[in-house]
């Protein structure tokens, strides 16, 4: 499951780089963050760029799946609900989803 809470995803952060034993400082400079920018994001305080997060995930050496999503037993019925919501869009909207799938796709490799 996705997850959109913003703490959520900032304790998520916080234990994987303690886990690496790394300062918030050493993340930052590595995704190129100033120092109170990455503390924010930890703190759950602020909103990212999908960018963001991916120069955060590489500077942990991680998927962006790791801090962006929850474990959900029921994954194939997600699956399916989205497909279904995804068969209502307009052609444009479907467009934009796909894109957004296939770039979200190619940061994993």
């Amino acid at each position: 499951m996705l997850v959109f809470d913003f703490r959520v995803i900032g304790n998520k952060l916080l234990a994987i780089r303690k886990k690496a034993g790394l300062t918030q400082s050493e993340v930052a400079e590595a995704a190129n963050l100033s120092d109170r920018t990455y503390a924010d994001i930890e703190r759950g305080t602020v909103n990212m760029r999908i960018e963001t997060v991916l120069k955060i995930c590489e500077a942990l050496h991680i998927t962006p799946d790791t801090v962006l999503t929850e474990d959900n037993p029921t994954l194939s019925a997600r699956q399916a609900e989205l497909i279904a919501e995804l068969e209502k869009c307009t052609v444009k909207q479907k467009e934009t989803a796909l894109e957004l799938l296939a770039v979200y796709l190619h940061s994993l490799k």
